[in-house]
């Protein structure tokens, strides 16, 4: 999933595409990248960004999302909001990636059950402004997989159908850069909730800090790609449905390495008593 911001003010590359033909020329040379999905969003929510009038996101989203659908690509739109996720279906929208997973507004699960979209369900506890404030968890992994257990029934008992539904455990979003790791160590605990897992670890403060140099101040967002390469191919292997980047051709590849890994391990299993160069191996002891 190949990231378009469509904003002044994202984190990571506010501004480069916040004009609309600069968004669709932008989702477009993701496509030939290698992206299979482009998720166009029009509001940041980086820690302690403020919301945007809803017809502003309407006028940064739509405009992108229609040229982009026209053009042959599967679109996501990045939104709390109903209405937009409701407008970006019309405009040729096939997901709906919504980070509160439906908490932010009332309404969305019914527009998800009504137009039969895919929707990404994210593990969230507050707006961008005050996310940093709800950061207490007694088992990380054990509460965001509850939590998003709740999710996934309550869009379900609104009228959506379970094979709508991603999970998205919500990387850096009400998590200091410690509870992150054990989440994405145990990403099995949420693929066992029987659902796709969605995974965005793309440029993330957590991954700016482990790579942080003598003087302890986090690398830039830019120069986070390598190891959100090496999240994407190690969340493969883990058994994520799809992985949200920024920079798509180091994801792309880092995720055929783990497809071929896992092939490699499911076809090989059968081999015993000789190595994969087919001599034998040595007697133990």
């Amino acid at each position: 999933m190949g990231v378009v911001n469509v904003t002044p003010d994202s984190f990571s590359d506010g501004g480069r595409w916040f004009e609309p033909d600069d968004a669709v020329a932008h989702g477009l040379a993701l496509l030939a990248e290698g992206a299979d999905v482009l998720d166009v969003g029009g509001e940041s929510t980086r820690p302690g960004a403020r919301r945007v009038p809803l017809d502003e996101e309407h006028r940064r989203v739509l405009p992108v999302i229609r040229a982009l659908a026209d053009a042959g690509a599967v679109v996501s739109v990045d939104t709390t909001r109903a209405e937009v996720a409701q407008a970006a279906v019309e405009a040729g929208a096939l997901v709906v990636n919504d980070v509160s997973g439906g908490l932010a507004d009332p309404a969305m699960y019914d527009v998800v059950a009504r137009t039969g979209v895919v929707y990404v369900a994210m593990h969230w506890r507050g707006h961008a402004d005050v996310m940093d404030d709800l950061a207490a968890y007694d088992d990380v992994v054990a509460d965001v997989r509850d939590e998003l257990a709740s999710r996934l029934e309550a869009v379900v008992a609104a009228g959506a159908r379970p094979e709508q539904v991603v999970l998205d455990p919500g990387l850096g979003f009400a998590k200091p850069g410690r509870d992150n790791w054990p989440l994405l160590a145990h990403l099995d605990a949420l693929v066992g909730l029987g659902r796709p897992v969605l995974v965005g670890a793309s440029r993330k403060r957590f991954l700016g800090h482990l790579l942080a140099g003598p003087d302890g101040a986090p690398v830039a967002p830019a120069a986070r790609d390598r190891a959100t390469a090496a999240v994407s191919a190690l969340a493969a292997v883990a058994g994520a449905w799809c992985v949200r980047v920024h920079d798509v051709p180091g994801s792309a590849d880092a995720v055929r390495v783990a497809h071929a890994w896992t092939a490699a391990r499911s076809t090989g299993d059968h081999l015993q008593g000789t190595t994969q160069e087919g001599h034998e191996s040595a007697p133990a002891g």
